[in-house]
């Protein structure tokens, strides 16, 4: 089954990190990565970009409005993503434990396949 590892920070604190600690992070994100592939479990990863380069549509009838930013009141974002194969969320949360997690917080949550045509 596939999983969707969502990764939740605040940018601010991720953006003030010092370059020494980022590498830190990064490396348990490599390892992590390497150790899926290995596996054959690794899927997408993306580390996005702050959320103001964010645009966000929302309804407005019959056309989309266009905001610029997102417009979440939280004091996270999500700052990045993992897709991963999993037999079951024990191994899926087991492999998330990976991941640094010095701030912030990690969702782990079950994909539900969706294909237009396909029950």
């Amino acid at each position: 089954m596939l999983y969707s590892v969502l990764i939740y920070d605040s940018e601010a604190t991720v953006e003030a990190l010092e370059p020494e600690e980022d590498r830190s992070r990064l490396a348990r994100h490599v390892a992590l990565q390497k150790n899926l592939r290995d596996d054959g479990a690794l899927g997408p990863v993306a580390r996005l970009m702050p959320s103001t380069a964010a645009v966000t549509l929302r309804n407005g009838g019959e056309k989309a409005i266009t905001l610029d930013g997102p417009f979440a009141e939280t004091k996270e974002q999500l700052v990045g993503f993992y897709i991963i194969e999993c037999k079951s969320l024990e191994e899926a949360l087991d492999r998330a434990r990976q991941l640094p997690l010095d701030s912030g917080s990690l969702e782990v949550r079950p994909i539900r396949w969706y294909e237009p045509g396909i029950l």
